[in-house]
């Protein structure tokens, strides 16, 4: 089947589609190296992702079901399993077993990531995995993991189908999330201007308005009004929710 195809079967355009979509997700990681499939769609929320009529993706259609492995039971996971914290640090495909972690492109913060009693963490001896970073600073997640529990060496199925299973995951969860969503959490269009995004940015990083207003040249006052106009814009409570609507609508950049 064309890529094309492939890309058409799980694509979620409503919430009655996400069933046959998980299905086909699971299909085509099964037939191109008989991997099973798992997915998260935020991996900060406690919810699993379920269907349109309830029932939970990773059991009903993905056969998580054995006692090691209800993953999407866990509320913890997301805090203890090195497979989604690395998600955190790693935007590309990568793939992780007990001796370390493999990516298209060095990751010093993945390297320092602690790897220990890491089958019983990661609820698996190796796996693929696929960050999902989506708008408004959600990040979900997509694991594969060999049929074969004792194979831990995932580097050629990484080398023929990571790539792809990228692109198939991505469309799967993004349009998920866009069925799924029934709130607005951020204004629509919201454009701050040049200042009160310089603002912003040193406030973000501790900066008072006073060593702000030093920084750039400006009158405390002006200062003040930039970063209060900033949160009018976002709908925002307070300094520290303007700082954050900003970072998620990508205003404010990160560190390397």
């Amino acid at each position: 089947m064309a890529l094309k195809d492939e890309i058409a079967r799980v694509t979620v355009r409503s919430m009655a589609d996400v069933r046959a979509a998980a299905e086909a997700i699971q299909e085509i990681a099964w037939n191109r190296a008989r991997l099973r499939t798992a997915v998260a769609d935020n991996i900060a929320s406690k919810v699993p992702m379920m269907d349109e009529d309830g029932a939970i993706i990773a059991s009903e259609v993905h056969g998580w079901n054995a006692p090691h492995e209800r993953w999407w039971a866990d509320t913890r996971l997301a805090l203890s399993s090195p497979l989604p914290r690395a998600c955190r640090y790693e935007s590309e495909p990568f793939w992780v077993n007990a001796e370390g972690f493999r990516t298209h492109q060095k990751n010093r913060y993945l390297e320092a990531m602690d790897l220990s009693n890491f089958e019983k963490r990661a609820m698996c001896k190796a796996a693929i995995v696929i960050p999902i970073h989506l708008p408004f600073g959600q990040i979900g997640a997509a694991s594969f993991t060999s049929s074969d529990p004792e194979h831990t060496d995932l580097s050629a199925e990484f080398e023929a189908h990571a790539d792809e299973l990228a692109l198939l995951a991505h469309r799967f969860v993004a349009g998920y999330v866009k069925a799924n969503r029934t709130r607005h959490w951020l204004p629509a269009d919201c454009q701050l201007t040049k200042r009160e995004v310089e603002c912003l940015r040193w406030a973000s990083i501790g900066k008072t308005d006073k060593e702000i207003s030093l920084i750039l040249g400006r009158s405390h006052a002006t200062v003040r009004f930039h970063i209060q106009n900033a949160g009018e814009k976002l709908d925002a409570v307070n300094r520290s929710q303007t700082i954050f609507k900003a970072s998620q609508l990508g205003y404010l950049g990160s560190a390397a």
